[in-house]
């Protein structure tokens, strides 16, 4: 498995957003001298396919965000037809249960040493309270990322997703050792866009992310590449 990032610019993951192949082939060629992981999610995976990944791996690591959920067997089979992709990284909905997540590290262990990080996204972070409360959680998004994080890592989850605003509570209560991506970060002064749970990459790692995944502040940059190295700079500062 990968190993936690060891700089500032191991830290980053790249998501390529796009539904255009050639498009996040060419973000791929800029941002992967740069960044730790290349991050190829359901849009650019329901346009392209395997092949996508198979193009973006030959970059960088792939971070595959397919936040896969359904009935244990189900998941199972999908990670057994995902490994043969060789992702570093792969997500599952931590919402699917106890069940569904031990099927899945199950199913991950078929690939030995080279078996993807299993991460189990908590609340996304598009989601505020209001948003949440709608789906019929009545705790606040840090109490909801506190349990789904507990389930996921008891059944047998590497780590979690969460937005930059629980990674200190998870770190609290959890410790150092589970590994935590976060999305959701937006350099200061950037568009929140969709994302309702914000922090700066500083702050974020700050507080205890291992790695950060940048979309629209890298892809939509005039230089992505030149993006890149400034959250890098300033991660290192």
């Amino acid at each position: 498995m990968l190993d936690r990032p060891g700089n500032s610019v191991a830290r980053l993951i790249a998501a390529l957003d796009t539904a255009d192949l050639a498009h996040a082939e060419a973000l791929a060629a800029a941002l992967a001298p740069r960044c730790g992981l290349l991050k190829v999610g359901l849009e650019l995976f329901t346009a392209a396919g395997p092949e996508a990944v198979r193009r973006i791996a030959a970059r960088a690591p792939v971070f595959l965000d397919l936040k896969l959920h359904d009935i244990p067997n189900t998941v199972a089979g999908a990670v057994r037809g995902l490994l043969p992709l060789r992702p570093a990284m792969l997500t599952l909905h931590a919402a699917g249960g106890t069940a569904m997540l031990a099927a899945a590290r199950q199913a991950a262990e078929a690939g030995g040493a080279a078996r993807p990080i299993l991460l189990a996204v908590t609340v996304l972070t598009s989601l505020d309270a209001p948003g949440l409360a709608d789906t019929g959680v009545a705790g606040s998004p840090v109490e909801q990322v506190l349990r789904l994080g507990r389930l996921a890592l008891a059944a047998g989850a590497d780590g979690l997703v969460c937005s930059p605003q629980e990674v200190a509570a998870l770190r609290a209560a959890l410790g150092p050792e589970p590994l935590l991506v976060v999305p959701g970060v937006r350099p200061a002064g950037s568009a929140a866009g969709d994302q309702a749970r914000t922090a700066t990459p500083s702050e974020a790692v700050a507080a205890g992310a291992d790695w950060i995944v940048l979309g629209r502040p890298l892809t939509g940059a005039a230089d992505p590449a030149a993006a890149a190295v400034a959250i890098a700079e300033s991660l290192a500062a």
